[in-house]
C-alpha cells in the first residue's frame, strides 16, 4: 500500500517537499494552503 502525505501550506518549503516526494514516488500527495488556488497551481507543476 502506497502511503499518503498531505503537506500543510504551499510556499517554498512546502511545494519543494511536495515535489521531492513525488519525484521520488514515496507517497501520494495532498497539498493544502490558506489561499484558494495556489495548491491547485503548485500542482500542476508537479
Amino acid at each position: 500500500m502506497r502511503a499518503k502525505v498531505t503537506v500543510v501550506g504551499s510556499g517554498a518549503v512546502g511545494s519543494t517537499t511536495a515535489m521531492r516526494l513525488v519525484e521520488q514516488q514515496l507517497a501520494d500527495v495532498v497539498l493544502v494552503d490558506i489561499l484558494e488556488g495556489v495548491p491547485q497551481g503548485k500542482a500542476l507543476d508537479l
